[in-house]
């Protein structure tokens, strides 16, 4: 009876977990962020940079953790694949946001910024990483020219977030 319980909860939490993603063809929520890229302070607002491409936004839990760190250096290695698809790439995080100056230079390379979000902008994005906590979790979408999310996956490990990204984005140019 034990393991059918904890078989059935595990089963639940998975399940809870994937319907709170925003899912493929869900209108993305328009934003405007403030953070750093290459030490430099920047803005950013989703509806201006769809204008020039769709965006591959990663949410990730914080800045200066081992996961964070593998996470936006292998994005920033592949960042001109990226960009050769049309794409631009933003870190999204509530973690350490006084430390993403630094960030945006050690660990992701000057490649792209880095931004700090709020709490509603966690809520809009069901990025939170625990139910009731303040941090983001690792997901990553890529949205659209025109605002919809094409692809999102929500999942802890940091190193198939890019590849998956690239695989989308290049399903993207295909449909066109």
């Amino acid at each position: 009876m034990r393991r059918f319980l904890i078989a059935s909860a595990a089963a639940v939490l998975t399940a809870s977990a994937a319907l709170a993603d925003l899912e493929a063809g869900d209108a993305a929520p328009d934003f405007t962020v403030e953070g750093f890229q290459a030490g430099e302070a920047q803005s950013f607002t989703l509806s201006e940079a769809l204008a020039n491409g769709p965006v591959v936004a990663f949410f990730f839990p914080a800045a200066f953790t081992s996961g964070c760190e593998a996470q936006a250096a292998n994005f920033a290695e592949n960042i001109e694949q990226f960009e050769a698809l049309g794409a631009q790439v933003i870190g999204l995080t509530a973690g350490n946001v006084d430390r993403l100056s630094e960030f945006s230079t050690q660990h992701c390379a000057d490649a792209f910024p880095v931004f700090a979000v709020s709490d509603e902008m966690i809520g809009d994005y069901d990025a939170r990483l625990r139910p009731g906590g303040s941090w983001t979790g690792r997901i990553t979408y890529v949205i659209d020219q025109d605002s919809t999310i094409a692809y999102h996956y929500a999942d802890g490990n940091p190193y198939p977030h890019v590849d998956n990204s690239l695989t989308a984005l290049r399903a993207m140019g295909e449909a066109e």
